[in-house]
């Protein structure tokens, strides 16, 4: 009886299920966590080593000797005497300068415009469906990159050498005179345009070809469903589609031409005389020639600030574009 009265012993009552929260990072976890987290952080550091060192050696390594000797008046040999801005204001105020930096300007201008339409335009046959032997037409458009600026340029002065070129070859042979290739300094300058349009269209045609198979296919069935025409879908939707690749290839087509030295040198040497002297051959000459190496670095660097101006304007009217 007396066992029925009192309540049940507090060992055969029913266990209630606590929920715990999480159990506290032990410091050995916390150090075992961070040492794996840089251990993944410095991976990338330990793949990109090499170039990171191909890239001090022959780059950070050289230009920062160049802006030294920019304030010197080194020549090569012995001592670099101090001078401070003196090549700066020497640079600023010499004629020959600016002539070739305005050369420098209308090679450019002449070169990239020509580039961007041969290659776009040789992109688009390779890409349409109705052009046929695509493969043996990529390889023929291709040779032009894998051959040396020093050996096309001497190619294009045999085609346009004026006693001996094969252009002026066929014209007198169709009663025609001899043209001035090389001793007119505006001729000369087309020349070298004309080869320097046709070695840069190869590698741009290349990054034309792989954006105009991105362009997805519905837009211009789409737009033929509606009546567009060919230009109007090129106009429309080509254009558009592959504006971030015409942005690079621009950017790269001017980098390129306003340092453009071994094709001038293998076909005119920039002249008649110096008439056709661009800022690399400037910089060459005072730096090699006439040993005036601190003269030269100065110069150099103007035309390093000039390139990096020219890629930060496009860079920002790009933004502008997207935005």
């Amino acid at each position: 009886m007396v066992d029925s009265i009192h309540p049940p012993a507090e060992a055969d009552a029913p266990s209630i299920p606590v929920r715990r929260g999480p159990e506290p990072v032990r410091p050995r976890q916390r150090r075992w966590r961070r040492r794996r987290l840089n251990r993944y952080t410095g991976a990338p550091f330990v793949l990109i080593s090499i170039n990171l060192l191909l890239f001090a050696t022959f780059f950070v390594w050289p230009a920062a000797t160049g802006l030294l000797y920019s304030f010197t008046s080194y020549t090569g040999v012995g001592d670099a005497p101090w001078v401070g801005l003196a090549n700066y204001q020497r640079l600023l105020q010499d004629d020959a300068f600016y002539s070739a930096l305005i050369r420098t300007l209308i090679y450019t201008a002449g070169v990239v415009p020509l580039t961007i339409v041969l290659s776009l335009g040789t992109a688009v046959l390779l890409v349409t469906d109705y052009t046929k032997g695509k493969t043996v037409a990529r390889i023929i458009f291709f040779l032009p990159w894998l051959i040396s600026p020093i050996i096309a340029g001497v190619i294009w002065r045999w085609i346009f050498g004026e006693n001996f070129g094969l252009v002026n070859y066929v014209i007198t042979k169709l009663g025609g005179s001899e043209v001035a290739w090389q001793s007119n300094a505006n001729l000369s300058m087309f020349v070298v345009i004309i080869a320097a349009a046709w070695g840069g269209t190869a590698f741009n045609m290349l990054l034309f070809v792989a954006a105009l198979k991105n362009v997805p296919t519905a837009y211009y069935e789409a737009a033929s469903l509606d009546g567009a025409g060919s230009w109007a879908k090129f106009r429309r939707i080509t254009l558009p589609a592959i504006a971030p690749t015409t942005f690079i290839v621009v950017l790269l087509s001017v980098l390129h031409s306003m340092k453009e030295y071994a094709l001038f040198a293998a076909i005119n040497d920039g002249g008649p005389g110096t008439a056709n002297n661009l800022l690399v051959q400037y910089i060459y000459t005072k730096g090699f020639e006439r040993a005036q190496i601190g003269y030269a670095s100065a110069a150099s660097f103007v035309l390093m600030l000039i390139l990096m101006v020219v890629a930060i304007v496009q860079l920002a009217m790009n933004r502008r574009k997207e935005s």
